[in-house]
């Protein structure tokens, strides 16, 4: 936006605000503008929704290995597994232009959740 000339009330010519596409001039949106977000707001819901039934299935899939774990006296945390999906996480993550801190850091949080699923599954007294 900076590349555009500047109006005399230094708004950049061109810009939603200089050509009123932003606001209906009583300081209110325009119904463009509102159409747009209700638009992304709806793409975003659906992905929610995606995100909500991936993490369900992934979650049904890691109760079944809480029990396997379990059936076969295994420890409820793998940590080298863990090592291993943090470092392909953020490898994922760097190539979707996604923050890798944050990929971490939300993998850290459902691994967190597994194990203690797993414990349960177990037996085993939770300590965390």
């Amino acid at each position: 936006m900076t590349d555009l000339p500047l109006n005399s009330d230094a708004t950049p010519a061109g810009s939603a605000a200089a050509t009123g596409d932003a606001a209906d001039g009583n300081g209110g949106v325009s119904e463009a503008v509102r159409a747009e977000l209700v638009a992304l707001r709806e793409s975003i819901d659906n992905i929610d929704a995606a995100v909500v039934h991936m993490l369900a299935e992934r979650f049904k899939a890691t109760q079944r290995v809480g029990k396997l774990k379990a059936e076969h006296k295994l420890p409820p945390a793998d940590p080298a597994r863990e090592r291993a999906q943090i470092t392909r996480l953020r490898e994922l993550a760097v190539s979707a232009h996604l923050d890798p801190v944050f990929a971490e850091k939300f993998l850290n949080f459902i691994i967190a959740e597994v194990i203690r699923h797993h414990e349960a599954i177990a037996g085993e007294p939770q300590a965390r």
